[in-house]
């Protein structure tokens, strides 16, 4: 095991690392909880439930030890939720802490319940995927979806970064899927991984689960009533929709509301819908069309998946060694000065350290790397890139949430090394100085994986 040290990055492997297990006869369990808020009840600022969200869990035994890949349609997993349900799942069901994936959706229309009642429901959904754990089988494949594209780009206007379809950018097409069924081909639980922002419904102000809560509800509806889709976050954070007009419509309408009362929010975005009358007709439209565009990509991304089983599956294996490694990474950190959503260089002075939390998982010949903060698509393909192993993917928003150096919120996106020359609104808005990151998480990851591999 090799561990990389730099002036500007650390990588600290944690104590006790989780050795993969032998495999013997593989099982797996899946389900999913309804978390959506009571609609007399919902948070400050939202105005109702467009569509219902879930905690989805699939448990996989291999006949000595236990995993689990649990997704969550919500913006963020809270740290101290995940410390506190990975320690509950180790004493309650046998499932190491190492070996439990939490992921946040983020979708941008639905926030953690409150910590207790969030807790609750993830662990409700772990125990029930245990009661329904029964023999089977594992396959992998992987297809492609045109859902996604690059948001980083030169406005043809101002001639500054903004964002918008860069149809040249980096943008990793790749829908990984693993699926567990029973000996006689029945699904049990998808586990499907793909990169894109869930930023289409967000203006609603209302609930909901976006293109990922739609895609899965979508291969759900099509395995049958038994089946749970579970969501993988791939390094989404320079990842829109595709089409993605109706956002920069309702945006303009914003910009010039707020200009007759005197307020300048060119450069800027306030939260969700807020400053938008949603009684005017063109917003409504342009709203109905946002509801209709999740659905329409939802039932895309949920078809290729359904492809991906179909026909480009590789042949089902019914034993799966499973282990999983953790270890954290410390980042030169820095605080902006200045302000503007993006087109203007950022100015910035020193902050305390970032420090990121990586994960690896494998199953079988599957290799699952973790990170708990919004990674930008050309790390994750550098990353498979540089795996000695066929079949490896990237989840991130995973374990937790990186804050940033001055405690006060997250530490951001997480840029590519080249990205840092853009000042794109993810680049001036992160807590990260360049140079670290990128190399610090693809060398980790890596060292995990040769870390879960040290006994086979």
């Amino acid at each position: 095991m090799k561990i990389w040290i730099t002036a500007v990055c650390a990588l600290a492997f944690c104590a006790g690392f989780g050795n993969a297990a032998p495999a013997k006869s593989l099982q797996a369990g899946a389900a999913k909880v309804d978390i959506t808020p009571d609609a007399a009840n919902l948070p400050k600022g939202i105005e109702g439930i467009n569509d219902h969200i879930f905690v989805r869990a699939i448990v996989v035994d291999s006949g000595v030890t236990r995993a689990a890949m649990v997704t969550a349609d919500v913006g963020m997993i809270p740290t101290p939720v995940w410390k506190s349900v990975t320690a509950r799942a180790e004493k309650e069901l046998k499932i190491p802490a190492k070996q439990l994936l939490l992921t946040a959706t983020h979708t941008h229309s639905a926030w953690p319940p409150a910590a207790p009642v969030f807790e609750e429901k993830i662990m409700a959904a772990l125990h029930e995927a245990v009661r329904h754990i029964q023999p089977a089988t594992m396959s992998y494949g992987t297809g492609v979806s045109y859902i996604n594209v690059n948001r980083n780009i030169i406005d043809p206007v101002t001639h500054r970064w903004w964002e918008g379809a860069n149809y040249d950018g980096p943008s990793d097409k790749t829908v990984a899927v693993v699926t567990f069924s029973t000996p006689a081909g029945k699904p049990i639980g998808v586990y499907y991984n793909y990169a894109v922002h869930g930023v289409l419904t967000g203006q609603l102000d209302q609930v909901g689960g976006d293109i990922q809560g739609a895609t899965s509800a979508y291969i759900e509806d099509s395995l049958g009533p038994d089946a749970v889709a579970v969501y993988s976050n791939g390094a989404a954070g320079d990842q829109d929709p595709i089409y993605f007009q109706q956002t920069y419509d309702l945006r303009d309408i914003r910009i010039k509301d707020f200009a007759k009362r005197g307020e300048d929010i060119s450069n800027a975005m306030p939260p969700g819908g807020h400053g938008l009358n949603k009684k005017d007709p063109q917003v409504i439209k342009l709203m109905n069309q946002q509801r209709r565009m999740s659905e329409s990509m939802g039932q895309m991304l949920g078809e290729e998946v359904l492809r991906v089983q179909r026909f480009t599956h590789e042949r089902p294996v019914t034993t799966a060694t499973i282990g999983g490694a953790d270890a954290s990474l410390t980042c030169p950190g820095r605080n902006r000065t200045n302000e503007g959503r993006a087109g203007y260089a950022g100015t910035y002075v020193d902050g305390e350290p970032v420090t990121l939390h990586l994960g690896m998982l494998r199953i079988g010949d599957v290799y699952i790397g973790a990170v708990d903060g919004e990674v930008f698509n050309p790390i994750a393909q550098r990353l498979k890139r540089e795996s000695p192993f066929k079949h490896t993917m990237m989840t991130t928003l995973t374990n937790g949430t990186a804050m940033a150096s001055d405690g006060k919120g997250p530490a951001g996106y997480i840029p590519n090394d080249a990205a840092f020359g853009y000042e794109t609104f993810e680049v001036l808005s992160t807590h990260f100085k360049p140079g670290c990151a990128e190399t610090g998480i693809v060398n980790g990851l890596l060292d995990l994986m040769d870390t879960v591999n040290a006994k086979h």
